[in-house]
């Protein structure tokens, strides 16, 4: 406990209360669309400290709403059973581009997480519907999620190409919100794993990110409690707007 209290000390209370406010709204997002903590904590927190360390962060909290999510559903071993080559490659991504690439304070990777937001939020915002046939899902799947681990590796974000991939496949509204979850979980512990073989992730900063977890645990509630009061289809246009600016200005900043 004193650990923990020295991390936030040497963080500074200001810093603190942001790394709070971010994940009680990053929680508020997953709640309303099933989908955002890590890209909302990680635009929000680029902001203020480096990007391996804001990484750092959001693995406990990420871990365990991803985990929460793919548990509901009842579809998991169909979706395993079709998944589990994108899954393969988004952990084999993560590693090599943890290998090659890395999380580092530098402005070249501020410059790439803003440039992975934007992409997001362009994709969200203007991308048509379109599906995957089932014959290219055997060399799509793989390609996608080798794309998704290697750009969360220098990013963080593990949501592009990964997410418009499985909103492609067709699935129905449970599967695809269990789907979500499966593969944020492994880019999570992927990302985790990538952190602590570079030296990002020990004991304090895992202390600091259990921290993290009531408010984000709060904000999904808070959001699963709006999703039956406010239009989704209108929420997730402002969030990809918000994204999109932000990305825009971490882009501009690095």
């Amino acid at each position: 406990m004193n650990t923990l209290i020295d991390f936030y000390q040497h963080l500074g209370w200001a810093l603190t209360a942001l790394v709070i406010g971010t994940f009680m709204l990053a929680g508020t997002v997953k709640g309303v669309i099933g989908l955002g903590l890590p890209t909302v904590a990680m635009g929000l927190l680029g902001l203020a400290m480096a990007p391996a360390q804001a990484a750092a962060l959001l693995i406990i909290p990420s871990t365990v709403t991803n985990v929460w999510q793919l548990a509901k559903g009842g579809q998991l071993r169909g979706l395993l059973a079709r998944l589990w080559p994108m899954l393969l490659m988004i952990a084999v991504g993560t590693g090599l581009g943890s290998w090659w690439l890395g999380i580092n304070g530098g402005p070249s990777m501020t410059r790439a997480l803003g440039a992975a937001l934007l992409l997001y939020a362009l994709s969200g915002l203007a991308l048509p519907t379109f599906s995957v046939p089932a014959s290219a899902e055997r060399w799509l799947g793989p390609l996608c999620g080798l794309l998704t681990g290697i750009i969360a590796s220098a990013t963080g974000v593990f949501v592009i190409p990964a997410v418009p991939y499985l909103q492609a496949l067709g699935l129905s509204r449970d599967q695809l919100v269990q789907a979500l979850g499966l593969s944020f979980t492994v880019s999570t512990l992927a990302l985790a794993a990538g952190l602590a073989g570079t030296g990002a992730l020990g004991g304090d900063e895992l202390g600091a990110s259990w921290l993290a977890l009531a408010p984000a645990l709060l904000g999904m509630w808070l959001g699963q409690w709006l999703r039956q009061r406010i239009s989704a289809v209108l929420f997730k246009r402002v969030f990809f707007i918000g994204m999109a600016g932000l990305g825009l200005h971490l882009l501009m900043q690095g």
